[in-house]
């Protein structure tokens, strides 16, 4: 597997596919100046017969547009001590963090992020470039529009929709639907 973006994400990742005995294959990165991270030397990228990638940018946009642009076929990182549903599907190039869980028919889309101990129950839907922070809590049959970014310790109660490219700050508790390309913050959480 090899990683695009040298990064403390793609720390994260490193672990999760150590753990799994997969090997980490090369490191990319668009910065001249990041030529190693841990015992990876880290390079602009070359294809050089990748079998799989993922991207490890945190940032959701940008993962996006590298994604994108790469011509290659992408993989997953899924933590063994993740808590994931049989019925729950994840899409290429996703990655899912220790402790976090995906319960009953999850349906989470390509290149999301589901950090350490997110809590994501049954029939939510995650667009593609999704990011749930640690200790995020989607109750049941929420939707995530593509790109959206769910702040750390932030709830959405069952049933809500947030659009696409918003922003649900830490701590936020969403108790209605969130327009796209808003940032909406606080308890109850409101658009800002």
């Amino acid at each position: 597997m090899y990683l695009y973006g040298a990064s403390g994400h793609a720390k994260v990742i490193i672990e999760i596919l150590q753990s799994q005995g997969i090997l980490v294959e090369g490191l990319f990165d668009d910065n001249p100046d990041i030529r190693q991270l841990w015992e990876y030397a880290v390079t602009a990228f070359a294809d050089v017969g990748i079998q799989e990638m993922i991207v490890s940018i945190g940032n959701n946009a940008i993962r996006k547009k590298v994604a994108a642009s790469l011509p290659v076929l992408f993989g997953r990182a899924l933590h063994q001590r993740a808590n994931i549903s049989p019925t729950a599907t994840i899409g290429a190039g996703t990655v899912v963090m220790a402790g976090a869980t995906l319960n009953a028919d999850v349906n989470v889309g390509r290149h999301c992020i589901i950090n350490t101990n997110a809590s994501v129950d049954h029939d939510c839907v995650l667009e593609d470039y999704v990011h749930i922070s640690p200790n995020a809590a989607l109750c049941g049959n929420v939707t995530i529009g593509e790109g959206a970014h769910i702040g750390a310790g932030a709830v959405v109660i069952p049933g809500v929709t947030i659009g696409r490219w918003a922003v649900i700050g830490a701590g936020a508790v969403v108790t209605r639907d969130i327009p796209t390309y808003s940032t909406a913050v606080g308890n109850p959480a409101r658009k800002r």
